[in-house]
């Protein structure tokens, strides 16, 4: 018998029996070998699993395992404990408190698969004396829970969920959620009212129709048209008071709003119907005014859970902030939610996880990854003394931080609202397009009022009902979402391609074209030394890297950097020489590496030879390296062309863009640079201050619209003066801030893709007004004909929303793939090798053997 065939059984292995492959008693996963228990009729692959199961059956819940479709989460110990949860900054914004005395709040949920996971999660109350309920929403992984404060605690809750492998987090965005629920509740009950009112109306409408053909007494047509009159009053009291109040606040603000010729067609048609009524002659609206409602409610709903879906697209940058901290309080380290931090606690960080706020490391030592929050690509280090700041990643060591800033006062908390008042602008075309719509809804009540007038001379019965079929099948609806809906939307397909963009007016202006101003360092290039060329035998390299690794300057990490997995050897009676070199000892052999002038003096013979200028001149910063008095190598340092910087210049100049390069770095570096990306002599400029950049925008500004690209903080008042400025990942973080577009991902290749999208997304905005306009043109021509009846124009006034929705939502905006930098690499392929700037454009790092 073997192990799998005892296990199934239910049996003990035999000590006999070959173990083979077995599977968790719990999860179901297999059981690494070293984790089989020879004597025991039940595996678990890990102590949670264990746990679990003894859970599970010690409270009758065995169906559990019976289920087909389970797949328990993989479970682990851990060793949090969630106090953070009972904390009161974490009750106070989470938790809700119900009137029955229970607690409620939403918490998310790590693990839940399919609909096992719903009958665990919500037999959790059966397991934790307190817990009233649970319901879970798998597709949202969401779980509302209900307690008892005076029986069980919100931890204990959190503790008794991940020992059946679901981990809790804060579910955030709850409180805007549950006010969205509720609107959306009240949405509901509006049409659920409307739809059930307008349903009787017709059912009576249809009985008076019914007595047009076959006769019907006069007390019988009263009767049913009273009762008409009164089913709809109620539908527009209560469920279409929504039009009428939106409408009385644009005439109160001596504005045109969309509502305007909704409400008066709604109120013409209901005061015409009641009037009839009372006279007993003449047609009734009622059947369509309710169904109106109807309609028009249901429509509206629609549209706004579509915006809703773009808005949500767009919200940036929340996920970039932890949700707790660990304080230290009496040599005890506890968990607390970051809402309740406070200036001068102190935190410990472990490596992995976030800094929750700013301030300055206390003890410890360890390396930063600032990339999250300021773009910085190379790790930092930071030790007692540092100053950091949240949303930064601890890499390496755990850390001890003095809080100085937190929440809102922090530099994310400064970003964030920036970046969300920035979203509040609205672009010029958004502007012309609402001034549009105030217009066109006043051309259409001078047509409503022209098509009563006509039609009342020539047929009095339907001349309302023409006039109010043109006020509502031209509703500004579409016309109003055209701009606003299409930048929303873009904005977000942006954020999710690494392109945060703070406002729609930016988004304008670059669809326009024009001139785009480049900082070099940082922008164009790297930004950082790095060994770009060598010319000497590989042995040397060790010793180089022998002496280098005492040295704390750019030269030392180039070497460190290029030549990594090299053995090294140690080196013995090291001397720096500040400005000069350094010189030791390594392998009995005198190395010395440095500057041309430090070696030469240091070095009895050996020619520099003629490849001597590929590592020096104004391009490449050269150092030299002599071993026992001969110098037998030289490498040049400089700071390498970014590999997508050609690719995509030269498709934003296929796209009509005028490029300039503008540095603050020597000029023969930056006519280098220049010449190896195709910037002609007039277009490049070098040593420039950022004095001199800001006035330089100005003057470019005062031609024209100008887009500004920089990294650091000499580009920030350049940037903020530009039409358009655009902040590079890895940039300071005065010229992010300053930024109306940043690029998160690395290098600049998503201009193109940013000009791109930009030119489609104001694609979208002109195809959306242009079909508002056409629709609302014909609707209005076959209304003033009519043609149109009010019920088929309530139909139709939603369905070109909707569209108009429909069209944004889909439109390839920001789906824009990158540029291919195969083009770049064959393009500084042909530049000649004798051109130094050549190794920058190529940073590959070969040696040549002596």
């Amino acid at each position: 018998m073997t192990a799998t065939d005892a296990i199934e059984r239910g049996d003990a292995i035999p000590p006999s029996a070959p173990v083979t492959a077995v599977d968790c008693d719990h999860c179901g996963l297999r059981v690494p070998r070293g984790l089989i228990e020879t004597r025991a009729a039940r595996q678990f692959c890990c102590g949670g699993c264990r746990a679990a199961w003894d859970i599970l059956h010690a409270h009758g819940l065995e169906q559990y395992y019976r289920m087909p479709e389970r797949r328990a989460a993989a479970v682990s110990p851990r060793d949090r404990g969630f106090e953070e949860f009972d904390h009161p900054a974490f009750q106070s914004l989470y938790v809700r408190q119900r009137g029955d005395g229970l607690s409620e709040t939403d918490l998310y949920l790590e693990g839940v698969h399919c609909a096992s996971c719903v009958w665990l999660v919500e037999r959790v109350p059966l397991l934790l004396p307190g817990m009233a309920r649970a319901e879970l929403d798998v597709p949202r992984s969401r779980v509302r829970v209900s307690w008892s404060p005076t029986d069980t605690t919100l931890s204990g809750i959190a503790r008794m969920l991940e020992s059946l492998g679901y981990r809790s987090h804060p579910f955030r965005g709850g409180r805007a959620q549950e006010l969205r629920a509720g609107e959306d509740r009240a949405m509901l009950g509006r049409i659920g009212v409307a739809g059930a009112l307008a349903g009787n109306t017709m059912t009576v409408a249809l009985a008076l129709y019914a007595g047009w053909f076959s006769g019907m007494e006069g007390a019988y047509e009263h009767y049913f048209r009273w009762l008409s009159l009164l089913l709809t009053a109620p539908a527009l009291i209560f469920p279409g008071r929504v039009f009428f109040q939106s409408a009385w606040a644009a005439l109160r603000t001596r504005t045109l709003h969309m509502d305007v010729p909704i409400a008066l067609a709604l109120g013409a048609g209901f005061v015409r119907g009641a009037i009839n009524t009372a006279r007993g002659s003449g047609p009734i609206y009622f059947d369509g005014v309710a169904m109106l409602v109807f309609l028009l409610l249901v429509g509206r709903f629609l549209q706004s859970r579509a915006q809703r879906a773009a808005a949500d697209s767009a919200e940036l940058l929340h996920a970039m902030s932890p949700a707790i901290a660990r304080v230290l309080e009496a040599g005890r380290v506890r968990e607390v939610p970051v809402e309740a931090l406070l200036p001068g606690m102190t935190l410990e960080v472990r490596p992995g996880e976030l800094l929750p706020a700013d301030g300055v490391v206390v003890s410890g030592a360890s390396r930063l990854d600032l990339s999250l929050l300021s773009g910085e690509s190379r790790p930092q280090p930071a030790s007692a003394g540092t100053q950091v700041y949240a949303s930064t990643l601890n890499l390496s060591s755990t850390l001890r931080v003095r809080v100085e800033q937190a929440g809102e006062a922090s530099r994310l908390g400064r970003i964030l609202r920036e970046v969300e008042a920035g979203a509040l602008r609205r672009a010029p075309v958004v502007r012309t397009a609402d001034r549009l719509s105030g217009a066109f809804v006043a051309v259409v009540l001078v047509l409503a009022a022209g098509t009563w007038w006509w039609w009342s001379s020539r047929d009095p019965v339907r001349a309302i009902d023409h006039a109010i079929a043109l006020l509502i099948v031209t509703c500004p609806c579409a016309l109003a979402l055209a701009t606003p809906l299409a930048v929303t939307v873009a904005l977000g397909r942006a954020a999710r391609s690494g392109i945060l963009i703070k406002g729609g007016d930016a988004l304008e202006a670059l669809a326009r074209g024009g001139r785009m101003v480049l900082d070099k360092t940082g922008t164009l290039t790297r930004g950082r030394t790095e060994l770009v060329s060598w010319d000497g035998p590989d042995k040397a390299r060790s010793w180089v890297l022998a002496l280098e690794r005492h040295a704390a300057h750019p030269v030392a990490a180039g070497f460190a950097a290029a030549w990594p997995g090299i053995a090294i050897p140690e080196a013995r009676d090291l001397k720096h020489t500040m400005g000069g070199g350094i010189e030791g000892t390594v392998e009995g052999r005198r190395v010395v590496v440095g500057s041309p002038a430090f070696v030469m003096a240091r070095a009895t013979c050996g020619d520099p030879g003629p490849d001597a200028s590929r590592a020096s001149g104004p391009v490449l910063t050269p150092v030299w390296v002599a071993v026992d008095g001969r110098i037998v190598g030289r490498a040049g340092f400089g700071d390498p062309i970014r590999d997508e910087a050609l690719a995509t210049l030269e498709s934003l100049r296929h796209h009509g863009w005028d490029l300039e390069m503008l540095s603050g770095d020597d000029p023969a570096v930056v006519a280098a640079v220049g010449d190896a990306l195709g910037f002609p002599p007039a277009a490049r400029r070098g040593g420039v201050s950022p004095e001199g950049k800001l006035a330089a925008i100005e003057a470019a500004a005062a031609r024209g619209p100008v887009v500004m690209v920089g990294d650091g903080v000499n580009d920030a008042a350049a940037i903020a003066r530009a039409t358009v400025g655009i902040g590079v990942r890895g940039g300071a973080e005065a010229c992010l801030a300053a930024a109306d577009v940043f690029l998160a991902r690395p290098g600049i290749e998503g201009l193109a893709a940013l000009t791109l999208g930009a030119r489609r997304t104001l694609d979208v905005i002109r195809r959306n007004i242009a079909f508002s306009l056409a629709y609302n043109a014909i609707g209005a021509t076959l209304a003033m004909m009519g043609l149109i009846h009010p019920l088929l124009a309530a139909l139709l006034m939603p369905a070109s929303s909707l569209t108009v929705v429909i069209a944004s939502w889909r439109s390839r905006t920001f789906d824009v793939a990158q540029p291919d930098l195969a083009a770049s690499s064959a393009a500084v392929g042909r530049v000649t090798s004798a051109d130094p700037i050549a190794a920058l454009a190529s940073p590959r790092v070969t040696g040549v053997p002596s």
